[in-house]
C-alpha cells in the first residue's frame, strides 16, 4: 500500500510501462514462433526471418529486451534458417 501520492503515482506508471512492455514482448514471441513455424515446415521464408529480426530490434532499442538478448536470439533464428536452407 503506497503511503505517499509520489508513490502512488510510481505504483500507476509502473503498471503502465509493464503493460506496455508486456505488448512488446508478446509481439516478439509471436515474430520468432511465425518464423520458426515457417522455417520447420520447409517454407524457409526470410520475409518472416527478417520481421522477427527487426521487431526484435525494435524491443532491444525501447529497453524491453538488452540488447545482446535480441542479437542472441536473431543469431539463433539465422542459424536455424541457414541449416534448413543448406548453408550450414
Amino acid at each position: 500500500m503506497a503511503n505517499t501520492k509520489s508513490a502512488e503515482k510510481r505504483i500507476r506508471a509502473n503498471a503502465r510501462r509493464a503493460a506496455r512492455n508486456k505488448m512488446y514482448r508478446s509481439r516478439v514471441k509471436t515474430a520468432i514462433k511465425k518464423a520458426e513455424q515457417l522455417i520447420f515446415a520447409g517454407k524457409a521464408s526470410d520475409q518472416a526471418v527478417r520481421e522477427a529480426m527487426s521487431t526484435l530490434d525494435r524491443a532491444a532499442v525501447k529497453g524491453i529486451i538488452h540488447k545482446n538478448n535480441a542479437a542472441r536470439r536473431k543469431s539463433r533464428l539465422a542459424k536455424k534458417l541457414a541449416k534448413i536452407a543448406g548453408v550450414s
